[in-house]
């Protein structure tokens, strides 16, 4: 069969590898987001999917829409299928219809909890235990199709969206031969989600990171998981912005401190802030626009940090 990908973050890197390497299929071309400004130079430059694709002899299709004259570049290419990781865009009824076998979607949480764009992060903000993989037939309402494989993982409570998507990166490329496989076989037997037990995650904005230091230590350190590598999670240290990068919320009480409070330090855990219930310890923090430091390094360049109030 011939399979057309579409899939734009890096996430999505691994599965565009895996269809080029197996022999379930012929990997006809890779659509992804047009080129976007990135870095401090806001240079365009292309998804991280089209450089993967750079090692691979395949057409790039980078369409602003997927208007007509996309519809055209791909029935040209006469794919069968359609497989979708991450693409960033919503498939409309006229360009499904290009594909005599469908189109199969991965989403990295296990439906219907999690529909929407940011599954891995409502999963680490909500402190799920368990996460995992839905291979879906693609549905013209957002992560509705009918499930055709589900995988399982459970969660520590450490895993931050960069460490976790790694995990889901790996993990979708090395089942999606197999579904291939078992779809031509026609050994699949999809299953109709629960509507009735769907849940949504949203798009995350840079605003989301600001902390609220009245929440608990427990649900700050999620949140700083769950924004790593983006939009990160920051506070007010004065009239400068802080990034908080890493830290672990600590059952203990202080007495006579208020909320955002810098509590001291502990040789071991890192600069101890207080919250709404219980003490953050921060290892790792970062002005903007200067290094990223370990919170040693960070207090010998901030030595009236301690006693400060964050927020």
């Amino acid at each position: 069969m011939r399979v057309l990908f579409a899939g734009s973050p890096g996430i999505a890197v691994s599965a565009l590898e895996a269809l080029y390497r197996t022999d379930q299929c012929t990997l006809a071309a890779l659509l992804t987001n047009p080129d976007s400004p990135r870095g401090r130079s806001g240079k365009p430059e292309p998804t991280e999917c089209a450089l993967g694709a750079q090692r691979f002899s395949i057409p790039v299709l980078k369409p602003e829409k997927l208007d007509s004259a996309a519809r055209d570049q791909v029935a040209a290419l006469k794919p069968d299928l359609l497989v979708s990781f991450a693409y960033g865009k919503i498939f409309g009824p006229k360009f499904l219809a290009l594909f005599p076998m469908g189109g199969i979607n991965i989403h990295p949480s296990l439906l219907p909890r999690y529909r929407g764009p940011t599954p891995i992060p409502a999963a680490i903000i909500n402190r799920d235990t368990t996460t995992g993989i839905t291979f879906q037939k693609l549905a013209l309402e957002m992560d509705s199709g009918d499930i055709l494989l589900q995988w399982a993982m459970d969660l520590d409570g450490r895993e931050t969206t960069a460490s976790l998507s790694a995990t889901v990166a790996h993990k979708a490329a090395e089942l999606l031969p197999g579904v291939l496989r078992d779809m031509a076989a026609g050994t699949l037997e999809p299953q109709v989600q629960d509507h009735g037990a769907a849940t949504f995650c949203p798009m995350i904005a840079k605003e989301d990171g600001l902390i609220d230091w009245s929440r608990s230590a427990a649900e700050i350190d999620a949140q700083i998981r769950a924004f790593d590598p983006w939009p990160l999670s920051w506070t007010m240290h004065g009239e400068t912005e802080l990034f908080i990068l890493e830290a672990s919320p600590l059952d203990i009480k202080s007495e006579n401190s208020g909320i955002g409070q810098v509590l001291g330090k502990d040789r071991d855990k890192g600069i101890l802030i207080q919250t709404g219930k219980g003490v953050l310890a921060v290892s790792k923090l970062q002005y903007r626009a200067k290094k990223a430091l370990e919170w040693k390094a960070f207090l010998n360049g901030a030595r009236d940090f301690i006693g400060t109030r964050l927020g």
